[in-house]
């Protein structure tokens, strides 16, 4: 008998989970940074109700219609309705969209605990104001020339994550999140606390908050709606997954906005993680990427017991990273464990192995060994970012929204009506989905290809 969430609270923590990760605490930031502050912030409010609260309702509909995998979610068998079985090269191109996402985030993983471990050890010493050369001489180092060290973080990394999954869902995933959640609020917590007390933090505030409505372009939302799918995980095969595993009597609409709130709330809150801090002491807001790594550190130098501050920041990383990894990896487990009827441990470790091999050491090689090999012009980390971002996972939201709006129709409406009395608010999100959805995911898709080519 397949596993069922035990309430809705612990599905909702763990789909917050999925979707809180260096999404929502390592590239939210650096991309209001780089967009303007509070101009970037208002759109993406607004392009997570247009898109990303419609969107993981889609995703939702698809998955507790079939209680299977992200592959034979898109069965005609699974969700009892006739149509080509061909639409499950949806749920293919989910999976290797995800395992394009796993190849690189876990090496993301791995630098986090590479900083923890330094700062810890006085590799990287923040007890004293440090400069700009220092944090890059260190990111250059310790990161991008040495592919040894960074394996052995991210394979640590990794075998927490086997940890957890080899107990399945009940035992491993919701345990681990209603404990790793509530760890995370606080540590976030009490970082915005000590950062907006700050001196001159207003002016960061003020950055984050005041939007300069003139930087609100075409393009800017267009880099938004890339942000929501990512911060979202949609198109992943995430959310499938994972509400494949509800009962029919959760309410599909209210889980769905409570994952949205809840993973804006938490990128809106490392925003006054960060902005408040940088800002007080003189620094830099659009430094790209490198923002966590290379300033950051420059930041907790000049705060009083700095590294302490340091340490529970990148704690709070290496945990929003870690509840979304184990979520990603759940989509191949589940998919190979009910395609080849595998038992779970060893579904868990051919996973794990698999996407290491293959995925995790060609994304630390891109940094040392093997940095002069190019696809699309760029490195092999920054390619399977890339490919994956702006190609499987925006086709594969495409097809699901129109695969719940012109195939699955009436039994979409069905599956959404459990747990839900309103008949209105169904017929304006369904209407919504078939024919407008489609319309701005397809915009965000051209535009992701136009800047890839």
């Amino acid at each position: 008998m397949r596993h069922t969430w035990s309430s809705s609270i612990t599905y909702i923590l763990t789909t917050a989970g999925a979707t809180i990760g260096f999404g929502a605490t390592w590239r939210f930031p650096y991309l209001v940074g780089e967009n303007g502050g509070g101009a970037y912030v208002v759109v993406f409010i607004l392009a997570m109700i247009l898109i990303g609260i419609p969107m993981i309702l889609v995703e939702n509909v698809i998955g507790r219609r079939a209680h299977k995998n992200s592959i034979d979610s898109f069965s005609p068998q699974y969700q009892q309705k006739s149509f080509s079985p061909l639409w499950k090269i949806l749920g293919i191109m989910g999976i290797i969209g995800c395992f394009g996402i796993i190849a690189y985030y876990m090496v993301i993983g791995g630098w986090v605990v590479t900083y923890i471990i330094n700062i810890i050890n006085g590799n990287l010493a923040l007890s004293s104001p440090i400069t700009k050369e220092i944090t890059e001489a260190f990111y250059n180092t310790n990161i991008e020339h040495n592919p040894l060290n960074i394996t052995i973080y991210t394979a640590i990394f990794i075998f927490f994550n086997w940890l957890v999954l080899i107990n399945g869902i009940s035992n491993g995933i919701e345990r681990a999140m209603k404990f790793l959640m509530p760890l995370l609020m606080l540590c976030l917590i009490s970082i915005v606390i000590r950062n907006l007390t700050l001196p001159n933090a207003s002016e960061g505030i003020s950055f984050y908050l005041t939007p300069d409505f003139s930087k609100i372009t075409a393009s800017l939302f267009i880099s938004v709606l890339g942000q929501v799918f990512f911060a979202l995980s949609l198109g992943f095969g995430v959310m499938i997954t994972l509400s494949s595993y509800l009962n029919k009597q959760e309410n599909l609409i209210k889980t769905a906005v409570s994952t949205g709130i809840l993973n804006t709330i938490i990128a809106l809150l490392a925003g006054f993680m960060i902005f408040p801090s940088l800002f007080s002491f003189g620094l830099a807001p659009d430094s790209g990427p490198s923002l966590v790594f290379k300033v950051l550190p420059i930041v907790f130098s000049n705060m009083h017991f700095g590294s302490i501050i340091a340490v529970s920041f990148f704690v709070l990383l290496i945990i929003a990273a870690f509840t979304t990894s184990i979520t990603l990896y759940e989509v191949l487990i589940t998919a190979l464990q009910e395609k080849l009827n595998l038992n779970r441990k060893l579904s868990v470790s051919i996973v794990l192995i698999f996407t290491f091999i293959f995925g995790n050491l060609p994304s630390i090689m891109a940094y040392g060994p093997w940095s002069e090999v190019r696809i699309i012009g760029k490195n092999i980390f920054n390619a399977f970012d890339c490919i994956s971002g702006n190609i499987f996972f925006v086709l594969t939201a495409l097809g699901s929204a129109i695969f719940v709006g012109w195939v699955l129709k009436e039994v979409a409406i069905e599956e959404i009506s459990n747990g839900t009395k309103s008949k209105t608010l169904i017929k304006l999100w369904f209407n919504y989905v078939k024919y407008i959805v489609p319309i701005i995911i397809l915009i965000v898709f051209i535009s992701g290809i136009k800047d890839l080519f």
